[in-house]
């Protein structure tokens, strides 16, 4: 083979574990951003005033774990991020209620 091609593949092969370890810790970092977002809403009383946004929150949440443990880093980063906003969401809510 072309030395260029083994270059560019030795270059892959030794990066790729890094790229996949970012996608690691920043799907752990949002889904702790999402929790205490759903933890926040909870303490306001999500559940009763804004039900829709705190089970969105909440499903979202439990889905991202479930990606996170099955090593679907981006997904769950994904589906924390969609907690999260959820959560935002339900707190400006209830903040109108009060």
């Amino acid at each position: 083979m072309n030395k260029h091609i083994w270059t560019f593949l030795m270059v892959l092969f030794f990066f790729s574990p890094c790229l996949s370890g970012c996608y690691y810790f920043s799907a752990r970092n949002e889904i702790q951003s999402a929790e205490k977002l759903l933890s926040d809403l909870k303490r306001d009383g999500g559940e009763k005033l804004v039900p829709y946004e705190y089970t969105s929150a909440e499903k979202f949440l439990e889905i991202s774990k479930i990606e996170f443990n099955d090593n679907g880093f981006k997904a769950a980063k994904g589906f924390a991020t969609r907690s999260k906003s959820a959560a935002e969401a339900g707190l400006v809510e209830t903040k109108k209620k009060k």
